[in-house]
């Protein structure tokens, strides 16, 4: 299993996977631990669409971006909407919504690019954040992934996208699940379990009609059925809601949180 550790820099706590490290790929899952959020969470939150006042998000980015030595205003995020859409980020999509929501990649919810030192940011309070990296074209991706992205193949989906834009070989391609709701908290009902069917493996029945969701093996069967290795497949294994004192968690707090960020910049 690859280690998943934790790092505080300039004040700002993140995870990382030292793996991708190695191959030179600046990456982080940001916890909540300080910030200037106005939110009744507080914290550092990193979405501007949950009510937080947009000059103290920005200043959470900024504080992020310095930790990472990262450029903040080639930061490039999107509006997520539990789909499927995926958007390649060229030259001229750098820095969309880097500081304000209503220039951000409107109803996506994956990225990839193969433009060199910009930030893909995508964020969560639960859903799942898989990021990919492959050291051989420099190409980089991130995904949103919550229980209808996982149905719809989000993840698998951004593979495919990798390899018909950028020629990537999923044999080659690094794919990190980091930290978000874990089977031991996520309890659907017949709802979420009638769509899903065919990820049978991925549900423990709970009671009468309720089951444990995995989503992290959701997503971890889709990317070993579009090629990657088992080796270049990472989990962080950490729950946010089981974890809220670390993360926000949609569901551990009824909805009223902030948001972490996933982050990973090309080479």
């Amino acid at each position: 299993m690859a280690e998943f550790l934790l790092r505080e820099s300039n004040g700002v706590w993140y995870g990382f996977f030292p793996l991708l490290e190695k191959f030179g790929f600046t990456h982080a899952f940001t916890c909540r631990l300080h910030g200037n959020s106005d939110l009744l969470a507080g914290g550092l939150n990193m979405a501007l669409h949950v009510g937080d006042t947009q000059q103290k998000v920005v200043q959470n980015r900024k504080a992020v971006a310095d930790a990472l030595s990262i450029v903040a205003e080639r930061i490039t995020t999107c509006e997520q909407i539990h789909g499927s859409n995926i958007v390649v980020v060229t030259p001229e999509k750098i820095g969309s919504g880097a500081f304000c929501f209503s220039d951000t990649i409107a109803g996506t919810d994956a990225l990839i690019t193969k433009e060199k030192a910009v930030p893909l940011m995508l964020f969560f309070a639960d859903c799942v954040p898989v990021i990919f990296a492959d050291p051989i074209t420099g190409a980089v991706g991130a995904a949103h992934a919550g229980w209808r992205g996982s149905v719809a193949g989000i993840a698998a989906k951004t593979v495919r996208k990798m390899v018909e834009e950028f020629g990537c070989a999923p044999e080659n391609l690094l794919a990190a699940i980091g930290p978000s709701i874990g089977p031991c908290c996520y309890e659907v009902d017949s709802t979420v379990y009638e769509q899903a069917k065919e990820f049978d493996a991925c549900f423990t029945p709970a009671s009468p009609g309720h089951w444990q969701l995995n989503l992290w093996k959701m997503n971890e069967m889709q990317l070993l059925q579009e090629g990657l290795k088992p080796e270049n497949i990472m989990c962080a294994d950490i729950c946010t809601a089981d974890n809220k004192e670390l993360f926000f968690s949609y569901r551990a707090e009824a909805g009223k949180t902030g948001r972490l960020a996933t982050v990973i910049c090309g080479k």
